[in-house]
């Protein structure tokens, strides 16, 4: 092999060991961001969930959210807009139905996928301690914030 032919190839496998590196690099912190922001929707809406919950509770959950965010839970109504999600969420804490029974969220098992992540959990309630069955949310991400939740339960 001549010696530029030999730079060349070098030069090229750097290129791509490099850029693999980045990408595995950007992969982890992608990861690390979607984590937190489930853990602070989670932990938000645990706040939003007590009885002296404030509209602002609210408000910061909805600010976790892309402007062209859905919410889809077919069991329960089908497929949910931004602004139609938030109309159930003031109607709920107007009608009082956010009165502190759930008082915190435990999560069992995470998967990540390229821009998403699956959860596995329950809520724990004031009274049982838990809920008995444990339910399977996937997130979707987009420009670091939550672009869809989708339930299975």
């Amino acid at each position: 092999m001549t010696k530029p032919f030999a730079t060349l190839v070098t030069f090229i496998a750097l290129f791509f060991l490099t850029d693999k590196i980045n990408s595995q690099e950007t992969t982890k912190s992608n990861q690390k961001l979607h984590n937190t922001l489930v853990d602070s929707y989670y932990n938000l809406n645990v706040k939003a969930f007590q009885k002296n919950s404030k509209v602002e509770d609210i408000d910061r959950i909805f600010n976790l959210f892309t402007d062209d965010f859905v919410y889809v839970h077919p069991k329960y109504g089908g497929t949910y807009t931004r602004e139609n999600l938030y109309k159930g969420y003031i109607r709920n804490k107007k009608n009082g139905m956010y009165d502190g029974t759930i008082t915190g969220i435990k999560i069992f098992n995470r998967i990540a996928g390229l821009n998403a992540l699956v959860v596995k959990r329950i809520y724990i309630d004031k009274d049982t301690k838990e809920e008995k069955d444990a339910k399977m949310t996937l997130f979707e991400f987009k420009e670091g914030k939550i672009s869809k939740i989708f339930e299975y339960w």
